[in-house]
């Protein structure tokens, strides 16, 4: 029996006058993900269907659409006529080695209100078929072992008893773009993944202090950026030379006030680099509290040189523990935890202040021609677009 797939999707469904255009760029984004199979995709009645040309890359297809955010279900299933006789024998068909030794229940939604039975009716005589037909097997209809699904629809009958979790959220690109402070470590991946749930297409930024950070280094955040990728398709990374801003803000400003200064460059850099390429926001991995320069203090100070646009902080209320786990559900934190600095980690204070003053930050940092540092290292960027097929 041919499988299909039905993907389901959340809220989407609430977009009123607009949701077809969410449909719309949540079917782009399957194909794109999708781009080296042969398969029909249709829509109809909230429900996409995927049918591939080849049956054997089914498992394949579901681990990329699971990927695709906007979806919250992908159902593998089979399909028959709408026909209570027919539905029988592929309901059959289908459990006849499943459900022996183990309680089930059939469950029926009538999205054809042309059907002549209702949904009460299709349960009952597909179930009543499976228990006469099937040895040694239980009905339970309040904690069954399995539940056969049957959905009948305009184009016939879908008949299912398993379906996987998707990402939910909304479609890549469908809340515009924002640039993502991606550093080496565990936090900024989680933090651009969230927001691209939320839709947001995403640019990266990372700061590179060669010699001081190594090319491993930068090969691992560029590693980052591709595991993001499959989530939310291409992504493009500025590398901006930070070497000389950090040397320069060791040599000049004092200790205590190293890591904000730093922090404060970067801001301002990143601001730039998003304006330039039409980002609606900067988004950062810091959570509040974890380190000295993530205090509500320092946050207000490295906050106030950004000019065009606002800072999201989708960490700020998240434990460690928690944000570990997300990491690890996505597949980043492997790679993040790979011994290689990156620039943060590199000239770090001793004592550094905890609540600082944002009058006392700008006076130490005034011996500095930033405007100057930062156009350079503005013009020094490298830039790449980053893919799930990108060899790094």
């Amino acid at each position: 029996m041919k499988q299909l797939l039905l993907i389901k999707y959340g809220e989407i469904i609430l977009k009123g006058l607009n949701r077809g255009i969410f449909e719309r760029m949540l079917m782009s984004n399957i194909r794109k993900a999708l781009s080296m199979y042969q398969f029909k995709l249709e829509l109809r009645q909230a429900t996409i269907y995927l049918d591939p040309e080849n049956q054997d890359e089914i498992e394949e297809i579901m681990e990329k659409v699971s990927m695709v955010f906007g979806i919250i279900w992908i159902v593998p299933c089979i399909v028959c006529e709408k026909d209570i006789k027919t539905m029988c024998s592929f309901a059959f068909e289908s459990a006849k080695d499943l459900l022996p030794g183990h309680s089930f229940k059939v469950e029926s939604k009538r999205a054809d209100k042309k059907f002549p039975m209702n949904s009460q009716q299709i349960s009952s005589e597909v179930g009543g078929y499976l228990f006469t037909n099937v040895d040694n097997v239980t009905v339970d209809v309040h904690h069954p072992d399995i539940t056969i699904n049957i959905e009948v629809r305009e184009n016939g009958a879908y008949i299912y008893h398993e379906r996987y979790k998707g990402q939910g959220g909304l479609p890549t690109g469908s809340s515009s773009k924002a640039a993502l402070l991606l550093s080496g470590g565990i936090d900024s991946p989680v933090a651009g993944y969230m927001m691209a749930k939320r839709g947001v297409e995403l640019h990266a930024i990372n700061f590179f202090s060669y010699p001081y950070t190594s090319e491993r280094a930068k090969e691992k955040v560029l590693e980052l950026a591709k595991i993001l990728s499959q989530y939310t398709g291409q992504i493009t990374v500025h590398i901006v030379p930070f070497t000389e801003i950090q040397l320069a803000i060791r040599d000049n400003c004092p200790e205590e006030h190293l890591t904000l200064i730093m922090r404060r460059f970067m801001m301002k850099i990143a601001d730039e680099i998003a304006f330039k390429n039409r980002c609606r926001s900067l988004i950062t991995g810091e959570s509040l509290g974890q380190v000295a320069s993530q205090t509500m203090e320092a946050l207000h100070v490295t906050n106030s040189v950004v000019e065009h646009m606002p800072v999201f902080r989708p960490l700020i209320g998240m434990d460690k523990v928690d944000i570990i786990n997300i990491s690890e559900r996505i597949g980043t934190y492997q790679t993040s935890i790979l011994p290689f600095e990156d620039c943060c980690t590199v000239f770090t204070p001793k004592h550094p202040t905890t609540k600082p003053k944002l009058e006392k930050i700008i006076a130490s940092q005034s011996v500095l021609n930033s405007n100057e540092m930062i156009k350079t290292a503005i013009e020094g960027t490298e830039v790449m677009v980053i893919t799930p097929k990108t060899e790094i």
